[in-house]
């Protein structure tokens, strides 16, 4: 069965651009957010199997957004999404619980490899 993905990036061309891949692979894209205040009341309407989290974001970043995800839902599976040199962030969301982390600009080998561990 196609997993249900809850796409989270400020940039609309990201957001596309993950969206392509995904349902070019059989992934069900279930909703799109803006930013992370959007994230946590689609997760919470959509209850998605996976969300992908960008890190930098107006209004909530995405580590806060991810926490209170967890918060919501302790067994969410969230990947977060990062320019190249946001390490220390990268670390500090699998410490607060992201499952793993794709790097921008996007490959898609790299994004399908990151859902089929969460699908696993």
């Amino acid at each position: 069965m196609a997993k249900r993905i809850l796409i989270t990036d400020d940039a609309l061309f990201m957001r596309v651009t993950l969206k392509n891949i995904l349902t070019q692979n059989g992934y069900e894209v279930v909703g799109e957010a803006a930013n992370g205040v959007e994230s946590v009341e689609l997760y919470k309407q959509l209850k998605p199997d996976v969300v992908t989290m960008d890190i930098t974001m107006p209004e909530m970043d995405g580590l806060q957004a991810l926490k209170e995800i967890r918060a919501l839902d302790p067994n969410a599976s969230i990947v977060m999404c990062t320019a190249m040199g946001q390490k220390n962030m990268v670390v500090e969301a699998i410490q607060a619980g992201a499952k793993d982390f794709i790097v921008k600009p996007f490959q898609p080998d790299r994004v399908l490899e990151a859902m089929s561990k969460l699908a696993a």
